[in-house]
């Protein structure tokens, strides 16, 4: 399995906590990772959504076989752009097994990232279609489609490690939250491994940049925050192309004079793949 392409089907053999059980190797850690994830059944009610969901299908799908598990992240493994989403949708990547792939969402957010030259196709249909990342990395708060798009705290606290070992082993100069529940996520991951004072105040509004500096004054992370590009987000107005045009085109800045840094680090990282 490659992070670029079809999710892992191995099984699982522990959650992991932070990166720590992985290699030196950022993209074969990555695939030990997803498979990992891929195997989950921690969660019961998400596991039964899931499958529940995969077995009735929708009217429009009823010839495809739904993925119907975790989904793994998606893109490139030396990404200085890590982006959160909240779930996969039950229909969406529930149903193609990749993040942001076969629903609405996914059509608004990766035309929008092959407009920033993040991505190498501006359409997302399913896992074979040869889309790529360039320099971002996708992934999510939770794994599962939850019932009603809604996870509980618990489920989104037993995936964060998860999340903790993308972050560990992506070491991203940015991060781009998608709605409040990615972003709040996201911190509470920092505060949780003690990067963050637990005192430090964030707003979350679209548009809003954050400089984070872990503690002992290491690799500097700048958060951005974004409103999720639901389909209700894109169809009432409250979520426009325009507005993801001028958040990205402020990364793909920053990411720019971060050059140097990110160059190096990718270099290295390259270097043990």
């Amino acid at each position: 399995m490659n992070t670029q392409g079809d999710g892992a089907e191995k099984q699982a053999t522990r959650t992991p906590r932070g990166a720590g059980a992985f290699s030196a190797r950022p993209a074969t850690s990555l695939r030990i990772l997803n498979e990992r994830i891929v195997a989950c059944r921690h969660c019961p009610r998400l596991v039964a959504h899931r499958e529940a969901v995969a077995r009735t299908k929708r009217r429009a799908f009823r010839q495809e076989t739904y993925w119907g598990r975790p989904l793994a992240g998606f893109g490139d493994p030396h990404a200085p752009l890590l982006i959160i989403g909240l779930a996969p949708a039950a229909h969406g990547g529930n149903r193609t097994g990749r993040m942001f792939t076969g629903d609405r969402s996914g059509d608004f957010l990766y035309a929008r990232l092959y407009e920033a030259g993040f991505a190498n196709q501006p359409a997302s249909r399913h896992r074979g279609d040869g889309l790529k990342l360039r320099g971002a990395y996708i992934t999510a708060t939770a794994r599962c489609a939850p019932p009603d798009n809604h996870p509980t705290p618990d489920e989104i606290a037993n995936c964060r490690p998860f999340l903790e070992a993308e972050v560990e082993l992506l070491r991203p100069r940015a991060v781009l939250a998608l709605g409040k529940i990615a972003f709040d996520g996201y911190l509470k991951l920092l505060r949780a491994r003690g990067t963050l004072d637990r005192g430090a105040h964030f707003i979350f509004r679209h548009g809003a940049s954050y400089s984070i500096t872990a503690q002992g004054g290491r690799q500097s992370v700048r958060l951005f925050a974004a409103y999720h590009p639901s389909q209700q987000n894109t169809q009432t107005g409250r979520v426009t192309p325009a507005m993801y045009r001028r958040l990205l085109g402020e990364i793909r800045r920053f990411l720019k004079e971060q050059m140097p840094v990110s160059r190096e680090n990718a270099e290295t990282r390259a270097r043990r793949t």
